[in-house]
């Protein structure tokens, strides 16, 4: 194994599929320095070993996107890419708000996935064909802003804030918001109880007006 081997994190809960993913590694001259079933596994693995590149499952015990998430934010040299069948908007856009620099389907070809990595260390975005027309789309046609942030509401409010009342008014509900913002559904109600305070209003929908200008 060279000295410049990239050392691989992986994370999957299924026991074949970590088998053929090591074995795609290896031949390619990765170093697999730690296999984990789970998110907290993974988490754990990431910490203990500091890899180069930490390969997650999405849909695992405790949430892929969660894993990533937690490396993300805990150590910053660390490339975290999903590898994950699922090919949901949802999912795909969370795992990138939560700090993936890659997303990828398990359909990729194997003998691809090192390269795959190699992008990711190199600072680009690994990214399966078929996804990348999903991201163009996103942001080649915005959604036209749901409220004004140059009112002078939006200097009284908090950037969590700001972003739990646009989840809500595209009409999220509060549990839904506590899971993309990876929060507690109590924690998004205190957000809103702050908002309503700080716009002096009542309700959630008196807050949407003036945070639209009406």
């Amino acid at each position: 194994m060279s000295d410049d081997a990239i050392r691989v994190v992986m994370a999957d809960d299924h026991a074949r599929m970590r088998t053929r993913i090591r074995a795609a590694l290896e031949t390619g001259g990765c170093l697999v320095v730690g296999e984990g079933a789970s998110a907290g596994d993974a988490v754990a693995l990431a910490a203990e070993h500091r890899p180069d590149v930490a390969l997650l499952d999405i849909h695992m015990p405790g949430n892929g996107i969660t894993a990533a998430r937690e490396i993300a934010r805990t150590l910053p040299a660390t490339a975290v890419v999903m590898l994950t069948a699922s090919a949901e908007d949802a999912d795909l856009f969370d795992s990138l708000r939560a700090g993936a620099s890659g997303y990828l389907l398990k359909d990729t070809d194997p003998a691809l996935l090192v390269e795959e990595l190699r992008s990711a260390l190199a600072g680009e975005a690994p990214l399966s064909r078929p996804l990348v027309s999903r991201i163009l789309e996103e942001f080649r046609s915005p959604a036209t802003p749901r409220f004004s942030r140059r009112s002078r509401a939006s200097a009284r409010l908090s950037a969590r804030e700001w972003e739990v009342m646009e989840l809500l008014g595209d009409g999220l509900s509060t549990d839904e918001v506590a899971k993309r913002l990876f929060l507690s559904p109590t924690t998004v109600r205190v957000h809103v109880s702050s908002v309503l305070r700080k716009l002096r209003v009542k309700d959630r929908e008196s807050a949407f007006k003036v945070l639209r200008g009406e």
